[in-house]
């Protein structure tokens, strides 16, 4: 099984963040040989910002780069196939990876143009592109976002990227969850940088950013998928192939269990608004003061899925409390560890969106 670390490092400076990871988890000595073959592979599903919550942000893969040239290793390339009906050439330019490509002088493989080749994914059959399995080495770049059809999407799912169209067509007709499980037992993950900027609410094409401001790192991409389910208020047995993917050995789903590795105290910027009219109307249930990213982010995520429940009718605005500068304060209801003096309270730093669900639901019910 892979290791049960979580990295996490929070701010505005992308890249450097992604090079911290990088470097506390010391891919390099993973690496070993610095004549691997290694695949960055972003996610760059359509023509579109990263603002917008759905692609990779290019810092992280100027910071992966960076990194990889530091110590040493120049066989890399950077691959991705965007979804159906988008041609990658296009999608690259526009969200600014294929500056960050020419930038390094490290090629951009567009994986809708490879030829592919059909193995045996634990009894399903499916086909991969041919520039993936020539690689020693994968450095996964996803965002943690939510999805349509599989509810959230990060590690696992992005493996998508790295099959042929033809093959994602079919993938649909499958229903995606067990096709995209299976897709992992023959694509291995060797690290996972997550792009938790600002991932979409609850769409894997952008539109209802979040702002987290944070990036993570992790061995195991069924950990990983985990925690970025509850990270987003849902349980990771919940979602169909999060839970297939650990029955087939791919990794656990006990976040419980894994060694988290904070690797700063976060940023204390204040909350960034977004132009999602969607986010502020669940903002207006918050009362933020000097409140990060993360911590305000996880109250947006629980809040949403409050909202798809109808718990949200019926109760006042402004009146969940969270933020720094709630420290020492006394109120009735508040989130985060900064807002421990209050009658009613969660703590954590920041607390996952899953746990801030229960304890609302708790608190509501009993009030």
């Amino acid at each position: 099984m892979p290791r049960k670390e979580i990295y996490a490092v929070q701010g505005e400076n992308y890249k450097e963040m992604a090079i911290c990871i990088l470097k506390k988890a010391d891919v390099a000595a993973d690496l070993g040989d610095r004549k691997k073959r290694i695949g960055v592979k972003p996610n760059i599903l359509a023509a579109q910002k990263a603002s917008n919550g759905a692609v990779t942000h290019p810092e992280l893969v100027d910071g992966v780069l960076t990194y990889l040239k530091q110590e040493g290793f120049w066989n890399v390339a950077v691959m991705e196939g965007s979804w159906v009906g988008d041609l990658t050439s296009q999608a690259v330019r526009v969200s600014g990876i294929y500056d960050v490509c020419e930038k390094h002088q490290v090629p951009f493989i567009d994986l809708q143009k490879d030829k592919f080749q059909t193995l045996d994914a634990s009894g399903i059959q499916v086909s991969v592109c041919r520039e993936v399995l020539a690689l020693d080495y994968l450095i996964n770049i996803p965002v943690l976002k939510g999805h349509c059809q599989t509810t959230i999407t990060c590690a696992l799912k992005n493996s998508k990227g790295l099959i042929p169209n033809q093959e994602k067509r079919r993938f649909h007709t499958l229903g995606l969850h067990k096709p995209i499980a299976h897709l992992n037992t023959v694509i291995h993950q060797n690290f996972i940088l997550v792009d938790n900027i600002c991932g979409d609410l609850d769409f894997e094409e952008g539109g209802n950013p979040v702002v987290m401001n944070r990036v993570l790192g992790f061995w195991d991409p069924v950990l990983c998928d985990s925690f970025a389910a509850e990270s987003m208020g849902h349980h990771p047995h919940d979602i169909a192939y999060i839970r297939m993917a650990e029955q087939l050995g791919i990794g656990s789903c006990d976040v419980a269990g894994a060694d988290f590795i904070s690797l700063n105290e976060g940023a204390a910027e204040g909350r960034k608004t977004t132009g999602s009219r969607r986010v502020s109307r669940l903002a207006a249930y918050a009362k933020p003061k000097d409140a990060c990213s993360a911590c305000f982010g996880s109250l947006i995520y629980a809040l949403d899925r409050l909202n798809d429940e109808g718990a949200l009718s019926g109760h006042r605005t402004g009146s969940i409390a969270v933020g720094q500068g709630y420290r020492g304060q006394t109120g009735t209801i508040g989130v985060g560890q900064c807002t421990a003096c209050f009658e009613k309270t969660l703590g954590g730093c920041p607390p996952k969106a899953v746990e801030i669900a229960q304890f609302l639901r708790r608190e509501w019910d009993d009030g």
